[in-house]
C-alpha cells in the first residue's frame, strides 16, 4: 500500500533513508529471533530430558518411602516425619538471554544437627534412603521450575519478534518500496514534462526570430 505522502524530491530522500533503516532493522531483528529460537530449543531439550529424569526419580522415591511405612506402623511414620531437619529457601535473581530477563534461582539449605528428621527407634534403614533421595530431588525440582519459567518468557518474546519482523518483511518495506516507486516515477514524469515545455518554449522563440 502506497504511503500519502508528496511526491517531492525531499520526501523521496526521507523514504529512502526510512527504508535503509527498516531493512537494516529487519535483519538485525531476524537474526536475534533466529537466535532465540535456537536458545529455545536448547533450554525446551534441557527441560524435557529433566522432567523425564525427575519423573523416573519422583516415582522410585514414592516407592521408597512406601517401603519405609510398611515396616513401621502409620503412627511411628507420621511421628517421625511430623517435624522436618531441614528447611530451605530460595534467591530468585536475574539473568538474561538475549536480553530477554529469565529467573535464575538459587536454593538455601539449612538443617539441624541432626540429618534425619526422626529417631532411628522408629524406623529403618529404608526410611533414610527414601529421605535422602527426596533430599536429592529438591535442586532438580527448583531448576526444573527455572527452564519452565524461561521457556515461557522465551515463547512469549519470540512471538513478539516474529511479529515484528512479519510487520516490517510484509507491511513497512513494501509500502516504502512502492512509495518510493510511485515517488520517482513522478518525479521522473515532471521532468519530462519540463523539458517538454523547455523545448517547446525554445522552439518557439528560434521560431520568432
Amino acid at each position: 500500500m502506497r504511503l500519502n505522502v508528496n511526491p517531492t524530491r525531499m520526501e523521496l530522500s526521507k523514504l529512502k533513508s526510512r527504508l535503509k533503516t527498516a531493512t537494516r532493522g529487519h535483519k538485525l531483528l531476524k537474526d536475534k529471533t533466529d537466535e532465540m529460537v535456537r536458545r529455545f530449543s536448547e533450554i525446551i531439550r534441557e527441560d524435557k530430558a529433566l522432567r523425564d529424569s525427575l519423573e523416573t526419580e519422583i516415582a522410585a522415591t514414592l516407592k521408597k518411602f512406601s517401603f519405609a511405612r510398611t515396616l513401621a506402623s502409620k503412627s511411628d511414620v507420621e511421628l517421625a516425619f511430623a517435624m522436618p531437619a531441614v528447611s530451605v529457601d530460595i534467591d530468585c535473581e536475574v539473568k538474561t538471554v538475549m536480553n530477554v530477563p529469565i529467573p535464575k534461582l538459587t536454593l538455601n539449605k539449612s538443617s539441624n544437627t541432626d540429618k534425619y528428621p526422626y529417631s532411628f527407634g522408629f524406623l529403618t534403614g529404608e526410611a533414610d534412603l527414601a529421605v535422602d533421595a527426596a533430599g536429592e530431588l529438591i535442586e532438580k525440582m527448583i531448576r526444573l521450575a527455572e527452564l519452565e519459567k524461561a521457556t515461557a518468557m522465551l515463547a512469549d518474546e519470540i512471538e513478539k519478534s516474529k511479529r515484528r519482523v512479519n510487520a516490517l518483511e510484509y507491511v513497512m518495506i513494501p509500502n516504502l518500496q512502492e512509495t518510493i516507486k510511485y515517488i520517482s516515477m513522478k518525479l521522473e514524469e515532471n521532468d519530462r514534462s519540463s523539458r517538454t515545455r523547455l523545448m517547446k518554449v525554445k522552439s518557439m522563440m528560434v521560431s520568432e526570430n
